[in-house]
């Protein structure tokens, strides 16, 4: 059984999608150990504590620099024995030292069809503004490895969702959770630990059942 770690900074809507999926048995082969959280008042602590995993708090601006930032985090993870490391509306930039600790062991689902609207500078609403800006007709979500080019790692999933002519960030935002974020993520952190994702070369392969 793998230790799962996520990191969140926020709500915790996708948090809550893998609590749910995790009590419905939907993500076998891994368990989630450990929320931590980059801000104090994320109300994703308190989901955590609804389904008795423990959250832990590594305020970045409490740490003078990113890089002390990092070695908190990564002691922590340490600490846990995280096998994987699931991004889920964690709003800090990983450094390269976690990211090489945990090399191909971290997960981020990001709320549009990687390569569009990716990115540094490319999160939350900003994401959905800017596909409604453009006038794409169809955006997504992408769940992918975190390397160390902001969203540039390989894809593992993907599933587009279309944009209505009335939306606005909020509305496409909500229709782009529902229908891909909170269905993807899970379905990613279960093949993961059932050991059915491989790469070759920079690409992700499922491998058939």
């Amino acid at each position: 059984m793998l230790n799962i770690v996520v990191l969140v900074s926020g709500g915790g809507t996708n948090l809550q999608a893998l609590l749910d999926a995790e009590d419905a048995g939907e993500i076998r082969g891994g368990r989630i150990v450990r929320v931590i959280s980059s801000s104090p008042g994320a109300y994703a602590l308190e989901r955590a504590a609804c389904h008795g995993v423990p959250g832990t708090v590594i305020d970045r601006k409490a740490f003078a620099s990113a890089a002390d930032f990092d070695a908190e985090l990564l002691t922590e993870l340490n600490r846990c024995e995280a096998d994987l490391v699931v991004l889920a509306g964690f709003l800090c930039i990983l450094g390269e030292e976690i990211v090489h600790a945990y090399a191909n062991r971290i997960l981020n689902v990001h709320p549009s069809l990687i390569p569009a609207f990716c990115g540094k500078g490319f999160y939350g609403l900003r994401v959905h503004r800017a596909a409604l800006d453009y006038g794409v007709k169809v955006t997504g979500a992408t769940v992918h490895f975190v390397n160390e080019i902001p969203d540039g790692g390989a894809i593992i999933l993907q599933k587009a969702v279309p944009i209505q002519p009335q939306d606005t960030p909020e509305t496409l935002q909500l229709r782009v959770m529902r229908q891909a974020e909170w269905e993807l993520l899970p379905k990613a952190v279960s093949l993961f630990c059932e050991g059915k994702i491989h790469l070759e070369g920079n690409k992700a392969v499922i491998d058939a059942e």
